[in-house]
């Protein structure tokens, strides 16, 4: 889809992705579906609202993955 998202999971990124990772990622994502690099002013709220929104389903996302043969994603279980 956006080829400048990156994958944000291990062995692809090594450790955790940080919260910029997945803001970084978010803000791709919602610039790519809205066709707006910088929205403005009177979009700037929605806009931004998405990015949020976008960033919190992608850490519930990484929060829940397993990768075969590694911890967690994000170390927030056991």
């Amino acid at each position: 889809m956006c080829r400048s998202i990156k994958t944000l999971r291990p062995p692809v990124l090594p450790g955790e992705a940080t919260e910029d990772d997945i803001h970084a990622a978010a803000l791709q994502y919602v610039r790519k579906v809205s066709g707006f690099r910088a929205p403005a002013a009177h979009n700037r709220e929605a806009f931004e609202r998405a990015v949020e929104a976008v960033a919190a389903a992608t850490a519930e996302l990484m929060d829940g993955l397993e990768v075969r043969g590694q911890q967690p994603v994000r170390g927030t279980a056991g």
